[in-house]
């Protein structure tokens, strides 16, 4: 069997990262997140910050255009209410390093638009991990310590700046249309460990792989703890 590779997309909050890290640990393969921002950082010659700070989200002023022309490194962003703007060559980055990743290795990439770059490749299996609001709120307060007000703020605010990146990049698709993914999964009725557990059965009925190359992890609190959000 070639290399394959596993994208997710995932609403703050429903465990989709969790989902995604613990499926690359049982596959004995990557994991790529931040990562990829290290890697088009590297590959660019540009700040790694510039790339973080442009992270599923698009920035009114771009990061690129202003490094080529010697301005401040210290930006302003938009207030979260305004118009957004995008950061294209910086994307363009991000675009090729997903692009070589899935050419060389088979691996799981979370965000970044991975399942529209790869689109028209036939080892690529896309996923989207949604949960319900209550859910997704429980998660984000354990983890990051703040009320249920902020937690429903902050669920708000970092699920629309995920959408509008994905909709500009991929040229107005909307982010949480099922047609865009194989699965679409409801991570509190599923479980978040069933979901692993329902995926790699789906790469199995593909024939991406076999059963002997799932190497079950340690899950006994999966489904229980909450200290993962994304």
């Amino acid at each position: 069997m070639g290399n394959y590779v596993i994208t997710f997309a995932r609403g703050f909050g429903s465990g989709g990262k969790e989902i995604a890290s613990c499926l690359a640990k049982e596959l004995g393969i990557h994991c790529y997140e931040n990562r990829i921002l290290t890697l088009a950082s590297q590959m660019s010659g540009l700040e790694e910050k510039l790339f973080q700070e442009v992270n599923e989200k698009i920035r009114q002023t771009g990061g690129f255009s202003n490094f080529m022309r010697g301005l401040p490194r210290t930006r302003q962003y938009v207030a979260r209410k305004e118009k957004f703007r995008s950061d294209d060559k910086l994307f363009e980055y991000q675009s090729e390093i997903i692009k070589n990743l899935a050419d060389t290795e088979s691996c799981v990439i979370v965000g970044k638009c991975a399942d529209y770059i790869l689109r028209d490749r036939e080892n690529v299996v896309s996923i989207y991990i949604e949960a319900p609001r209550a859910f997704c709120v429980r998660r984000v307060m354990n983890r990051m310590g703040i009320t249920e007000e902020v937690a429903h703020a902050t669920i708000s605010q970092t699920d629309k700046y995920r959408a509008q990146y994905y909709q500009y990049y991929t040229h107005g698709n909307y982010w949480t249309n099922p047609v865009n993914y194989d699965l679409t999964l409801n991570s509190e009725k599923v479980g978040v460990y069933n979901c692993v557990k329902i995926i790699e059965q789906y790469m199995i009925i593909k024939g991406l792989i076999t059963p002997d190359q799932i190497t079950p992890a340690e899950h006994s609190q999966l489904d229980q703890k909450e200290t993962t959000s994304e």
